[in-house]
């Protein structure tokens, strides 16, 4: 099996005298040594990087990889070299993990290899999108404008991927928090004014009985519901992961979710007109963009549909036609882009789509979260508020007899 590469950090001088250091991408600490005397430096000092203790931690993140597109396109932008770019970048990051990938990613660029054909070797960072547009870019020799429209891209593509979690975090923490506080309630609390009511005597409201016998059963049952709530969620996510049948399922349904199934919908949308806008505008032809934009859209039915018109596209339709008969976009976007066809201005048209319809998906996250706040809070207080009063039903009873 073949051994992977290690970073390690070198300090030396280099053939002008000067005092230089950094990091070099190695299998071995003899050919980190061997690579740095090709480069004309002098190492005196040649170190392995210690691995993190919790590699996860320090992992390489899409939000990363939109930062350091950015970056990339303002030095291309402001003159420097690509070579010098990414060293740069690679010296200045915080992350080990991102220093590394772009130390190796430097090389090879050093040795004279495209810069696509560098970035291909990481597929878990850069998809196949992000490597058809740079290629694109250095074959038309306008690597600096395609980096500008590809960090916009992935900065948009963030964005969006940020509100749709805004969207899911807070109603999910907070049902988080309400179980629970409830099942420590059930569990902890509420025996503990059961054994207070055996010496009442007296008969207890149905009310009290109800959430006693509930406290019961957690107590009996709720470590084998427990197991068997974690057991089925783990096996349906391996399904899930394993199984296209299942994920293209669960697409469907998801998209016929009230309101959260509009968000999905607007913001596949989205997704679909701002990559296509970026590929289409870059010089990639219409049936490989919708390709990309096929991948990007990020749900089964769209996915399908844009599949759809790709096949419908090669075949001679106007793309326009082909949106229409999928009956997958609303009339406002494929007129639209039917005034594009017809200017001969799809990719700035298909840009302000994408960017009415992330807009329209920031306003409904922001209306979903204002209105889920108050019913949230609603279901809370009838809940544990319900759970305290069942507790203190039989005690305000005593006193009204008393």
């Amino acid at each position: 099996m073949a051994k992977t590469a290690e970073m390690y950090t070198w300090s030396g001088v280099d053939k002008k005298g000067h005092q230089r250091k950094g990091e070099i991408s190695a299998i071995t600490l003899s050919e980190a040594k061997n690579m740095l005397r090709r480069q004309g430096v002098s190492a005196t000092k040649v170190k392995k990087v210690a691995k993190p203790l919790f590699g996860k931690k320090d992992k390489v993140k899409a939000q990363d990889i939109s930062v350091v597109s950015r970056q990339i396109a303002t030095m291309l932008g402001a003159g420097v070299t690509l070579i010098q770019t990414i060293d740069m970048i690679a010296q200045g990051h915080s992350k080990q993990s991102m220093r590394r990938m772009l130390t190796e990613i430097a090389d090879e660029v050093k040795a004279g290899n495209p810069l696509s054909s560098a970035l291909r070797k990481h597929p878990d960072q850069f998809e196949d999108l992000y490597c058809d547009l740079v290629e694109t870019g250095e074959q038309s020799g306008a690597l600096e404008t395609i980096y500008d429209r590809i960090a916009t891209y992935k900065e948009k593509a963030e964005a969006l991927k940020s509100k749709i979690k805004k969207a899911m975090f807070y109603p999910i923490a907070v049902v988080v928090v309400a179980f629970i506080v409830t099942t420590i309630l059930l569990v902890f609390v509420v025996p503990q004014f059961e054994e207070i009511f055996s010496s009442f005597g007296a008969e207890l409201p149905a009310f009290t009985l109800f959430v006693l016998a509930i406290s019961q059963f957690v107590q009996d049952y709720g470590i084998f519901i427990a197991a068997g709530v974690a057991t089925a969620a783990v096996l349906f996510f391996r399904a899930h992961k394993k199984s296209k049948n299942l994920r293209d399922s669960v697409d469907k349904k998801v998209l016929k979710i009230p309101v959260i199934g509009e968000i999905l919908k607007k913001a596949s949308i989205a997704r679909f007109t701002r990559t296509l806008s970026t590929t289409f505008a870059a010089g990639v032809p219409l049936i490989g963009a919708l390709d990309s934009a096929a991948g990007a859209s990020g749900n089964a039915v769209f996915r399908d549909a844009i599949l759809f018109i790709k096949r419908e596209v090669a075949g001679g339709m106007q793309m326009n036609t082909a949106m229409r008969a999928t009956g997958v976009f609303p009339d406002m976007v494929t007129q639209m882009i039917a005034i594009g066809e017809e200017s001969g201005a799809v990719d700035d048209m298909l840009s302000k789509i994408a960017t009415i319809y992330e807009a329209e998906v920031d306003d409904m996250v922001d209306g979903l979260t204002s209105l889920l706040e108050p019913m949230i809070m609603a279901v809370l207080g009838v809940v544990i508020g319900g759970l305290i009063v069942a507790m203190y039903l039989p005690i305000f009873q005593m006193g009204n007899v008393v």
